[in-house]
């Protein structure tokens, strides 16, 4: 569903996982990207580096916590 909803938009941020469903997140992201739709990649680790183009993109790893979640979240929306 990644793609769809990505190209219907109607929310302020994404937070996209690295991997979905076996799939790369990456033309997702490059989606979001040319829509001007901030997002974050989260990954639970040990996987490939992100290509260079998103090199800027915040990232979280796991524990996923609240504060750690948040963080990340003002910092992409203030990069917006």
């Amino acid at each position: 569903d990644a793609p769809r909803r990505a190209g219907e938009g109607g929310f302020d941020l994404a937070i996209l996982d690295v991997n979905l469903k076996g799939q790369a997140v990456w033309p997702v992201a490059r989606q979001l990207r040319e829509s001007n739709i901030p997002f974050i990649v989260a990954t639970g680790g040990h996987v490939d580096p992100a290509p260079a183009e998103f090199d800027d993109v915040p990232v979280i790893d796991k524990p996923y916590t609240i504060e750690r979640v948040t963080t990340v979240i003002d910092a992409a929306l203030a990069a917006a």
